[in-house]
């Protein structure tokens, strides 16, 4: 605890949750990393604990001559918006600016937690497992699944990842993510505009095999997944590296999602269907389920996620109804 923990993205929902979580642990000599600019990202570090809080673009100079100083980096920053269409931008801030920081973590073997995605899997085609040798068969549907896979198979290409913590999250949603716009939650989005019982609204279906709204996804609550990101800190997993899935294991459909929403506000169900909008027609995941055979295994089954109905009653009533963060 006398050594800093650097959190990249440490406003957005994980980094926010990750601080809190490491603050509930005793740890306070964080340097957490993030762009502010004009959002109101900075209400989810309100009541945390930690050294500084620096821009992304002034993270490397402050590294240097700081070797002894650092424990370990959780990397979550990212632009995480599945439609960005500035390719060069994705790589930039997304693949190389990751690979930067990867390098001068392994230089001085420092403690190195980075973020990938589900997105990487493209539409399952080849699965959902995190098997490392089955990387080069994966094949996003978007530009930003694309930026994340490149990370991994750099890391795979240089040898070096059972040096490093890769973290293939599926769907999380939770508290502090108010600031995430077209990117945040659907519950949140159900919370806006039908917190008074009125109609939710959900995609038709573009693919034969899934009804409308029957489209099947891997919900994780952010505490789970901040629990199981956390984990690979511990001194005992210090030695495990490779890419892991960080999912709750079980595919929930929208149509689901939705009834434990109403469920949670205490109204009827209340659901219509509209056209996909063009523009994720052809980049849409129609079904995810996140092998996590692996990662328990790892952990003895020490992390397992709560079921999406508990998470959903937590977050509606315990923070969107009272505009909370966690």
């Amino acid at each position: 605890m006398d050594k800093k923990i650097i959190i990249t993205g440490a406003s957005g929902m994980i980094g926010a949750g990750v601080t809190r979580y490491l603050n509930d642990k005793g740890w306070t000599n964080l340097l957490l990393v993030d762009d502010l600019k004009k959002s109101e990202k900075w209400k989810n570090l309100v009541g945390k604990q930690f050294v500084d809080i620096i821009s992304k673009h002034a993270l490397f100079s402050w590294l240097q001559g700081k070797e002894k100083e650092v424990d370990a980096i959780i990397h979550l920053g990212a632009c995480s918006d599945t439609v960005e269409q500035d390719a060069d931008y994705l790589l930039e801030n997304n693949f190389r600016y990751t690979i930067r920081l990867a390098e001068w973590a392994l230089k001085y073997h420092k403690r190195f937690i980075y973020a990938s995605s589900a997105a990487t899997y493209g539409d399952g085609a080849w699965g959902f497992e995190d098997d490392e040798a089955k990387l080069e068969t994966l094949k996003p549907l978007n530009m930003y699944g694309f930026s994340k896979h490149l990370v991994d198979l750099w890391m795979k290409r240089q040898g070096v990842l059972d040096q490093v913590v890769g973290l293939k999250y599926f769907n999380v949603f939770g508290p502090n993510e108010y600031h995430k716009g077209r990117m945040a939650s659907m519950l949140l989005k159900m919370m806006q505009k039908s917190s008074d019982g009125s109609v939710v609204q959900l995609f038709q279906s573009n693919d034969r095999h899934y009804p409308d709204g029957g489209q099947m996804r891997d919900f994780i609550y952010v505490k789970d997944a901040v629990k199981m990101t956390c984990a690979f800190l511990e001194l005992k997993y210090r030695a495990v590296g490779g890419i892991f899935n960080i999912g709750q294991g079980v595919p929930t459909s929208w149509n689901v999602l939705a009834e434990s929403f109403f469920k949670a506000i205490r109204k009827p169900t209340n659901i219509a269907y509209i056209p996909m909008p063009s523009d994720l027609a052809g980049q849409y995941q129609n079904y995810t389920c996140a092998s996590m055979g692996k990662l328990h295994k790892i952990f003895h089954n020490s992390y397992q996620a709560v079921a999406t109905e508990e998470a959903v009653e937590e977050y509606v009533q315990q923070y969107l109804m009272r505009q909370a963060r966690w």
